[in-house]
Protein backbone atom coordinates (compact mmCIF):
# COMPACT_ATOMS: atom_id res chain seq x y z
CA UNK A 1 0.00 0.00 0.00
CA UNK A 2 1.17 3.51 -0.83
CA UNK A 3 2.33 5.31 2.31
CA UNK A 4 0.08 8.25 1.46
CA UNK A 5 -3.02 6.05 1.58
CA UNK A 6 -2.61 5.07 5.19
CA UNK A 7 -5.00 6.57 7.72
CA UNK A 8 -5.33 6.39 11.49
CA UNK A 9 -8.75 6.87 13.10
CA UNK A 10 -8.69 7.79 16.78
CA UNK A 11 -11.77 7.39 18.96
CA UNK A 12 -11.89 9.80 21.92
CA UNK A 13 -14.38 8.31 24.39
CA UNK A 14 -16.54 10.67 26.45
CA UNK A 15 -14.45 13.86 26.37
CA UNK A 16 -17.57 15.61 27.75
CA UNK A 17 -16.97 13.77 31.05
CA UNK A 18 -13.40 12.46 31.05
CA UNK A 19 -11.41 15.63 30.43
CA UNK A 20 -9.47 16.43 33.62
CA UNK A 21 -5.89 15.93 32.54
CA UNK A 22 -5.26 17.45 29.14
CA UNK A 23 -6.20 14.30 27.23
CA UNK A 24 -6.77 16.33 24.07
CA UNK A 25 -3.02 16.97 24.13
CA UNK A 26 -2.52 13.23 23.60
CA UNK A 27 -4.91 13.36 20.63
CA UNK A 28 -3.14 16.41 19.19
CA UNK A 29 0.23 14.67 19.50
CA UNK A 30 -0.94 11.52 17.70
CA UNK A 31 -2.62 13.54 14.98
CA UNK A 32 0.40 15.79 14.39
CA UNK A 33 2.93 12.95 14.30
CA UNK A 34 0.77 11.28 11.64
CA UNK A 35 0.41 14.49 9.62
CA UNK A 36 4.16 15.17 9.69
CA UNK A 37 4.65 11.74 8.10
CA UNK A 38 1.99 12.16 5.45
CA UNK A 39 -0.37 9.72 7.17
CA UNK A 40 -3.98 10.84 7.25
CA UNK A 41 -5.47 11.14 10.73
CA UNK A 42 -9.00 11.62 12.00
CA UNK A 43 -10.40 11.92 15.51
CA UNK A 44 -13.99 10.98 16.30
CA UNK A 45 -15.41 12.14 19.63
CA UNK A 46 -17.98 9.92 21.28
CA UNK A 47 -19.93 11.73 23.98
CA UNK A 48 -22.58 10.36 26.34
CA UNK A 49 -25.26 8.59 24.34
CA UNK A 50 -23.11 8.17 21.20
CA UNK A 51 -23.02 4.83 19.38
CA UNK A 52 -19.46 3.49 19.17
CA UNK A 53 -18.41 1.26 16.27
CA UNK A 54 -15.03 -0.10 17.36
CA UNK A 55 -14.44 -1.74 13.98
CA UNK A 56 -13.83 1.69 12.46
CA UNK A 57 -11.29 2.73 15.12
CA UNK A 58 -7.52 2.23 15.16
CA UNK A 59 -6.78 3.85 18.54
CA UNK A 60 -9.10 4.45 21.50
CA UNK A 61 -8.38 7.11 24.14
CA UNK A 62 -10.11 6.84 27.50
CA UNK A 63 -9.25 9.79 29.72
CA UNK A 64 -9.58 10.83 33.35
CA UNK A 65 -12.47 12.22 35.36
CA UNK A 66 -13.89 12.47 38.85
CA UNK A 67 -15.36 9.44 40.64
CA UNK A 68 -18.87 10.62 39.77
CA UNK A 69 -18.03 11.05 36.09
CA UNK A 70 -16.25 7.69 36.00
CA UNK A 71 -19.42 6.03 37.33
CA UNK A 72 -21.52 7.66 34.58
CA UNK A 73 -19.04 6.64 31.88
CA UNK A 74 -18.83 3.09 33.18
CA UNK A 75 -22.62 2.74 33.04
CA UNK A 76 -22.44 3.75 29.35
CA UNK A 77 -19.51 1.45 28.61
CA UNK A 78 -21.00 -1.56 30.40
CA UNK A 79 -23.70 -1.60 27.70
CA UNK A 80 -21.03 -2.13 25.02
CA UNK A 81 -18.51 -4.00 27.16
CA UNK A 82 -18.44 -7.05 24.90
CA UNK A 83 -17.74 -4.97 21.79
CA UNK A 84 -14.95 -3.19 23.67
CA UNK A 85 -13.61 -6.54 24.85
CA UNK A 86 -13.62 -7.92 21.28
CA UNK A 87 -11.71 -4.83 20.10
CA UNK A 88 -9.06 -5.27 22.82
CA UNK A 89 -8.73 -9.03 22.34
CA UNK A 90 -8.32 -8.39 18.59
CA UNK A 91 -5.28 -6.24 19.49
CA UNK A 92 -7.08 -2.91 19.19
CA UNK A 93 -4.90 -0.08 20.48
CA UNK A 94 -6.03 1.67 23.67
CA UNK A 95 -4.51 4.44 25.78
CA UNK A 96 -6.35 4.68 29.11
CA UNK A 97 -5.23 7.48 31.45
CA UNK A 98 -5.93 7.81 35.18
CA UNK A 99 -9.71 7.34 35.60
CA UNK A 100 -9.86 5.56 32.25
CA UNK A 101 -7.10 3.23 33.44
CA UNK A 102 -9.05 2.40 36.60
CA UNK A 103 -12.19 1.65 34.57
CA UNK A 104 -10.44 -1.16 32.68
CA UNK A 105 -10.27 -3.27 35.84
CA UNK A 106 -12.79 -5.27 37.84
CA UNK A 107 -13.76 -2.48 40.21
CA UNK A 108 -12.79 0.80 41.86
CA UNK A 109 -13.58 0.81 45.56
CA UNK A 110 -13.81 4.33 46.98
CA UNK A 111 -14.34 5.24 50.61
CA UNK A 112 -18.12 5.16 50.22
CA UNK A 113 -19.00 3.06 47.17
CA UNK A 114 -17.96 0.34 44.78
CA UNK A 115 -17.75 1.43 41.13
CA UNK A 116 -18.07 -1.59 38.86
CA UNK A 117 -15.30 -1.73 36.28
CA UNK A 118 -15.37 -3.06 32.74
CA UNK A 119 -13.31 -6.13 33.74
CA UNK A 120 -11.33 -5.95 30.50
CA UNK A 121 -7.98 -6.37 32.27
CA UNK A 122 -7.45 -8.54 35.37
CA UNK A 123 -6.77 -5.79 37.93
CA UNK A 124 -8.60 -3.70 40.51
CA UNK A 125 -8.33 -0.33 42.28
CA UNK A 126 -9.01 0.63 45.89
CA UNK A 127 -8.91 4.09 47.40
CA UNK A 128 -6.45 4.39 50.26
CA UNK A 129 -5.42 7.18 52.59
CA UNK A 130 -3.69 10.13 50.99
CA UNK A 131 -3.20 11.03 47.35
CA UNK A 132 -0.13 10.16 45.32
CA UNK A 133 0.80 13.49 43.72
CA UNK A 134 4.15 14.25 42.12
CA UNK A 135 6.20 14.18 38.98
CA UNK A 136 6.98 10.62 37.94
CA UNK A 137 9.71 8.99 35.85
CA UNK A 138 9.62 5.43 34.54
CA UNK A 139 11.84 3.00 32.73
CA UNK A 140 9.66 1.19 30.19
CA UNK A 141 10.30 -1.65 27.78
CA UNK A 142 8.37 0.35 25.17
CA UNK A 143 10.92 3.18 24.91
CA UNK A 144 14.67 3.79 24.95
CA UNK A 145 14.07 7.16 26.60
CA UNK A 146 12.69 7.47 30.13
CA UNK A 147 8.92 7.94 30.33
CA UNK A 148 7.99 11.12 32.21
CA UNK A 149 4.75 12.61 33.44
CA UNK A 150 2.71 13.69 36.44
CA UNK A 151 0.53 11.57 38.71
CA UNK A 152 -2.38 12.59 40.96
CA UNK A 153 -4.51 9.74 42.27
CA UNK A 154 -6.10 8.51 45.48
CA UNK A 155 -6.72 5.01 44.12
CA UNK A 156 -4.15 2.26 44.35
CA UNK A 157 -4.23 -0.10 41.38
CA UNK A 158 -3.18 -3.73 41.69
CA UNK A 159 -2.37 -5.32 38.34
CA UNK A 160 -1.82 -8.91 39.56
CA UNK A 161 0.30 -10.85 37.05
CA UNK A 162 -0.06 -8.36 34.20
CA UNK A 163 2.95 -6.58 32.70
CA UNK A 164 3.47 -3.06 34.10
CA UNK A 165 3.91 -0.07 31.81
CA UNK A 166 7.19 0.69 33.55
CA UNK A 167 9.45 0.53 36.57
CA UNK A 168 9.28 3.64 38.77
CA UNK A 169 12.56 5.60 38.93
CA UNK A 170 10.94 8.55 40.71
CA UNK A 171 7.39 8.86 42.06
CA UNK A 172 4.80 6.45 43.45
CA UNK A 173 3.26 4.50 40.56
CA UNK A 174 0.34 2.10 40.81
CA UNK A 175 0.19 1.74 44.57
CA UNK A 176 3.19 3.48 46.11
CA UNK A 177 4.68 0.12 47.13
CA UNK A 178 5.29 -2.22 44.20
CA UNK A 179 7.74 0.03 42.35
CA UNK A 180 5.77 -0.30 39.11
CA UNK A 181 3.39 1.93 37.18
CA UNK A 182 0.59 1.27 34.75
CA UNK A 183 -0.27 -1.86 32.84
CA UNK A 184 0.30 -3.32 29.38
CA UNK A 185 -2.21 -5.84 28.06
CA UNK A 186 -1.99 -6.79 24.37
CA UNK A 187 -2.08 -3.33 22.68
CA UNK A 188 -3.55 -1.57 25.73
CA UNK A 189 -1.55 0.89 27.83
CA UNK A 190 -3.15 1.92 31.10
CA UNK A 191 -1.32 4.58 33.12
CA UNK A 192 -1.65 7.28 35.76
CA UNK A 193 0.75 9.55 33.82
CA UNK A 194 -0.85 12.69 32.48
CA UNK A 195 0.12 16.23 31.80
CA UNK A 196 -0.53 15.05 28.94
CA UNK A 197 1.60 11.93 28.46
CA UNK A 198 2.44 11.72 24.76
CA UNK A 199 4.02 15.11 23.83
CA UNK A 200 6.85 14.49 26.32
CA UNK A 201 7.18 10.83 25.35
CA UNK A 202 7.28 10.64 21.54
CA UNK A 203 8.45 7.03 21.51
CA UNK A 204 5.31 5.97 23.38
CA UNK A 205 3.21 7.92 20.88
CA UNK A 206 4.96 6.18 17.99
CA UNK A 207 4.54 2.80 19.70
CA UNK A 208 0.77 3.32 19.72
CA UNK A 209 0.70 4.58 16.13
CA UNK A 210 2.92 1.72 14.96
CA UNK A 211 0.73 -0.93 16.56
CA UNK A 212 -2.37 0.66 15.06
CA UNK A 213 -0.88 0.74 11.56
CA UNK A 214 0.41 -2.81 11.86
CA UNK A 215 -3.04 -4.05 12.89
CA UNK A 216 -4.80 -2.19 10.07
CA UNK A 217 -2.28 -2.52 7.23
CA UNK A 218 0.17 -5.22 8.25
CA UNK A 219 3.03 -2.72 8.24
CA UNK A 220 4.12 -0.30 10.95
CA UNK A 221 6.76 1.66 9.04
CA UNK A 222 7.10 5.15 10.56
CA UNK A 223 9.50 7.71 9.09
CA UNK A 224 11.83 9.24 11.72
CA UNK A 225 11.00 12.74 12.95
CA UNK A 226 13.13 15.53 14.40
CA UNK A 227 12.35 15.04 18.10
CA UNK A 228 15.09 17.24 19.55
CA UNK A 229 12.63 19.50 21.38
CA UNK A 230 10.67 16.59 22.80
CA UNK A 231 13.89 14.85 23.83
CA UNK A 232 15.14 18.02 25.54
CA UNK A 233 11.89 18.35 27.56
CA UNK A 234 12.04 14.68 28.49
CA UNK A 235 15.70 14.87 29.48
CA UNK A 236 15.13 17.96 31.64
CA UNK A 237 12.48 16.19 33.71
CA UNK A 238 14.54 13.02 33.99
CA UNK A 239 17.66 14.82 35.21
CA UNK A 240 15.70 17.03 37.57
CA UNK A 241 14.12 14.17 39.48
CA UNK A 242 16.30 11.08 39.01
CA UNK A 243 19.61 11.18 40.82
CA UNK A 244 22.28 9.29 38.94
Amino acid sequence: MDMEERKVVIGHLYPDLLNLYGDRGNIACMMQRCIWRGIKAETIEFNTGSTIDFSKLDIVLLGGGSDREQAIVCKNLLEIREQFREYIEDHGVVLAVCGGYQLLGKYYKTGSEMIEGLDLVDMYTEQEEGRLIDNIVLQSDLADMPVVGFENHGGRTYIKDNQPFGKVLYGSGNDGKSGYEGVIYKNVIGTYLHGPLLPKNPQICDHLLGRALERRYGSAELAPLDDRQEEAANSYIYHRFVKE
